[in-house]
């Protein structure tokens, strides 16, 4: 198991504080910052999560099911505010209006409306579930304009600074994707790449979309939006769960996955009475397959794995570099449910320790592979790398990872919600990247690694739950590191006391915290927004 390493921990705390329902703080409340926070910061850190786990008496069975609450921690002059809101979503208006489950999500299937007559009840059943625009993964920017996001066909944008809900757009409207992931790419110019799936008469497909830089006027959104191209699945009725992809400077890179969906399972899942989480299952047979996207397209294969986020990407000397955070087996997404992360005692233990961790690591992937390349030989000839590619067909390489961490990454619980110095580092030879440690089913420590020597830091402690770290540039940085980390940091043990931790990028240190008199659920993704 790829839990090798780590060890069977107990008496895990219990977090069910860090998965329940909180209220909205709309108006700016102020903090109370120990330590000091640097006078460069300005701007806001806009984070995104579930905030609101049922309605009335019904309750949501999956994490990534909860309504999304946007929060934002405004940094200026060494102080720093905090406000929150509810997205003004349908489904939560829907839901708030009748105090129940109006509109289905990842892991809950809305019940028949009680008020209908039995033969409108037995009719519903028979409909698509509709998609949700609970959009509660992430904030993403398009065109300069920020918006919130899901794995749905729809976002929203949002006001940064006041958080207000502006408009609902649909990506359907403008190209023909059935939905789009919540982690696109952007390139310096503010070109933004994405993928996306359409279910058509072909059968399945995965798209790879890109969207122009530059407005025409203010009201625009996805407007010029268009498919590059379009990657058919191993399999049309089964194609892969992907929540995200892989960019370097040339290629996209696209991760078939050993986590795949079950078509007919998730058309019929409203007539079960099953949510759509049902319809997605792990497939350790099947190899993961990695697609690079550009005038060619090549092929690249590996075992099974399952991989939410990826590091980084880049080419160099010949070589695409692919670096991500993996697990040897996909059935994390199951273990997200709501009554997992509510356990306590040994039914929690047993839920952690099932589990299997995501490593960082690293695949080296030969650009240049023709007819000519010979079978049964290493192609990657990069001195100080263990990754191995062999070809094995005219169309097939083999690839294996070598790991981005060392012996003592495992005592930690290997890395997930990884980040890096994107704006500048992005698609770029790199050499630090920041995320969170899991010795619990959410983040409990903040890692760096540094990938020369594969050296750890760690801030870790006890009792506290600490969000994806953020990394914020000083305006003076020479060197990749030089900047702050921004991470939100939750207790399940005290109410009300959650703070915006700030850690010097370069030693590790904390240099300040903004304590807030709020409860604020675990979130997912989170992003700093520069004051103009």
């Amino acid at each position: 198991s790829s839990n090798k390493g780590c060890s069977y921990l107990k008496g895990l705390e219990s977090i069910a504080p860090l998965v329940r329902s909180v209220e909205e703080t709309p108006e700016p409340i102020a903090t109370e910052v120990c330590g000091t926070i640097p006078t460069w910061i300005r701007g806001s850190l806009l984070r995104n999560g579930p905030g609101k786990f049922e309605f009335g008496n019904q309750h949501y069975n999956h994490w990534f099911d909860g309504m999304a609450m946007l929060h934002q921690f405004k940094i200026e002059d060494g102080k720093v505010t905090y406000r929150s809101r509810f997205l003004q979503s349908d489904a939560y208006k829907k839901n708030s209006e009748r105090n129940r489950i109006m509109v289905s999500e990842f892991g809950t299937v809305a019940m028949p409306d009680p008020c209908k007559n039995f033969f409108l009840r037995f009719l519903s059943r028979f409909e698509m579930i509709e998609a949700t625009d609970n959009a509660s993964v992430s904030f993403v920017k398009y065109k300069g304009d920020c918006f919130v996001s899901t794995e749905t066909n729809y976002m929203y944008r949002v006001d940064p600074e006041s958080l207000e809900t502006q408009n609902k757009v649909d990506w359907t409207k403008f190209i023909a994707v059935n939905m789009a992931t919540a982690h696109p790419h952007t390139e310096p110019d503010g070109t933004t790449y994405n993928m996306g799936n359409s279910y058509g008469r072909k059968g399945a497909l995965y798209n790879i979309i890109k969207v122009p830089p530059m407005k025409n006027n203010p009201e625009e959104t996805l407007e010029g939006a268009k498919v590059l191209c379009s990657i058919v699945p191993a399999d049309k009725a089964r194609p892969s769960y992907y929540h995200s992809f892989a960019m370097s400077e040339n290629y996209v890179v696209f991760i078939e996955q050993s986590i795949k969906m079950d078509l007919l399972k998730i058309v019929t899942a409203k007539l079960r009475g099953k949510g759509i989480s049902e319809g997605i299952y792990w497939d350790p047979k099947q190899d993961t397959v990695f697609h690079l996207v550009d005038k060619h397209t090549g092929q690249f294969h590996t075992k099974a794995l399952s991989v939410f986020h990826q590091i980084n990407a880049y080419e160099e000397d010949g070589f695409l570099m692919l670096d991500m955070c993996c697990s040897d087996n996909g059935e994390a997404i199951n273990t997200y449910v709501i009554q997992n992360l509510r356990k306590s005692g040994e039914a929690l233990d047993q839920a952690y320790n099932n589990m299997y961790r995501a490593f960082p690591r690293r695949f080296v992937l030969p650009l240049n592979v023709t007819n000519d390349t010979p079978t049964g030989v290493n192609l990657n000839t990069r001195p100080a790398s263990s990754a191995t590619s062999f070809k094995t067909a005219i169309d097939k390489v083999v690839c294996q990872f070598e790991d981005l961490h060392g012996e003592d990454l495992y005592e930690y619980g290997g890395l997930e919600f990884p980040q890096i110095n994107y704006s500048k580092f992005n698609t770029r030879p790199y050499r630090y990247f920041y995320g969170c440690g899991f010795r619990h089913l959410v983040g409990d420590s903040l890692l760096k690694i540094d990938l020369e020597g594969k050296k750890v830091k760690v801030w870790y402690q006890k009792g506290l739950f600490p969000s994806e770290p953020v990394f914020v540039p000083s305006p003076d940085a020479v060197e990749e590191d030089d900047g702050v980390i921004l991470s939100v940091v939750v207790t399940p043990t005290e109410d009300k006391s959650t703070f915006l931790l700030v850690l010097n990028a370069k030693t590790w240190e904390e240099l300040g915290r903004a304590e807030v008199p709020v409860n604020i659920p675990y979130g997912f993704h989170g992003t700093f927004n520069p004051t103009a």
